[in-house]
């Protein structure tokens, strides 16, 4: 339903935390957001989530076609269509005019210009009945960027009034910055980089040694020390020194990482891994210095991160002082794209990815 050219969108992401599908409502016309509706996370169960994991560990070399994959892409997009359905459940009153599929990330090499995310559009817009935008990645690394991050054009509608230069990090299974300068005469300027791990590194080890497939309110990093020779060791991988804008797959510390703490016990381990994420965050060669950061995503409900944040950065906030849904937000970001690819506005620029000219991103099914 449109009024005012403002209408309700679907958006739906599984990020690479692989702990399930987000999915939220939210009215716009895909430069304004007027209101939020309901958002859920419908998990994966066990079962998928290693299928999808054990994907990702040898995503390289699979076959577009093999049997597995398109099996675990159908079973995946099955759990999309549960949560479509269970959303619009919760808010029967609302009809969305477009849902945005991200689909699940299995393997991200913008040196290679490939971002590969798997999920059955066409079957997901037959079931729910919606028109549907996906292929979100593809258009930018055509075009010479790197395919992420996208969530900046969320973050800079929400702060469109916002005056102070300011920063908001998204800590998922990779952590994510956007910078978004003073606010002058109606615009600013906006930065953005994937900074390195978020609580992806964490959580596999939590998984080897708790078999909860997180640390749970910093459980097990809180009764560790920080070893400083491993992490001035995992500081020292090159990615940490590129300027902004720069990108990356979940595994790309995973080999180096897993190896320079297996040394380390359990409680230590986590410990320097979460003090890694901290350091690299605080380390990217920034654009400009906020003023204030607000963080989203999982590794906000982490108090070993956001305390060793606060410590290195100084004003850092959860995104919800703000009247986010800072569980939600990823969500709701592809909800907006999918906006902004029907009405052809660009949602990724030189300086959020790298690509040579402003980029409309998406695909829609045929």
């Amino acid at each position: 339903m449109t009024v005012n050219g403002l209408r309700w969108a679907l958006g739906l992401m599984s990020g690479t935390s692989l702990d399930g599908v987000d999915a939220a409502l939210i009215e716009t016309d895909g430069e304004q957001i007027s209101r939020f509706g309901p958002s859920l996370t419908l998990p994966y169960d066990d079962a998928l989530r290693v299928r999808i994991r054990s994907l990702l560990d040898r995503a390289e070399g699979v076959a577009e076609d093999e049997p597995e994959l398109l099996a675990i892409e159908r079973d995946l997009t099955f759990r999309h269509c549960e949560a479509v359905a269970e959303l619009r459940l919760r808010a029967p009153d609302i009809v969305p005019a477009v849902i945005g599929f991200h689909g699940q990330t299995i393997l991200h090499q913008p040196e290679n210009g490939r971002s590969w995310q798997i999920g059955d559009g066409a079957l997901l817009q037959d079931r729910c009945g919606v028109p549907v935008i996906c292929d979100f990645r593809a258009r930018d690394l055509e075009q010479g960027g790197e395919g992420a991050p996208l969530v900046p054009v969320m973050h800079a509608a929400l702060l469109r009034h916002h005056p102070e230069a300011c920063a908001v990090l998204n800590i998922g299974g990779v952590a994510n910055v956007t910078l978004l300068g003073p606010l002058a005469e109606g615009t600013r300027e906006i930065w953005a980089c994937d900074t390195g791990p978020g609580n992806a590194l964490l959580d596999d080890w939590a998984l080897r040694y708790t078999g909860i497939a997180c640390d749970f309110d910093g459980a097990l990093a809180q009764k560790g020390c920080v070893d400083g020779h491993v992490l001035a060791a995992l500081l020292s991988l090159p990615y940490f020194t590129r300027p902004m804008p720069k990108s990356l797959d979940r595994l790309s510390f995973h080999p180096q990482a897993m190896a320079l703490v297996e040394s380390l016990s359990a409680e230590d381990g986590a410990a320097t891994l979460a003090a890694f994420t901290v350091e690299t965050i605080a380390r990217t060669p920034m654009a400009l210095t906020p003023e204030r950061w607000f963080v989203a995503g999982g590794g906000r409900h982490n108090p070993v991160l956001m305390g060793g944040l606060r410590k290195r950065l100084g004003s850092v906030e959860d995104v919800d002082v703000l009247g986010w849904d800072g569980d939600a937000l990823e969500a709701q970001c592809f909800g907006l794209l999918a906006a902004r690819f029907q009405r052809n506005l660009p949602s990724s620029w030189p300086q959020t990815t790298g690509v040579k000219n402003p980029c409309v991103a998406g695909k829609a099914v045929i």
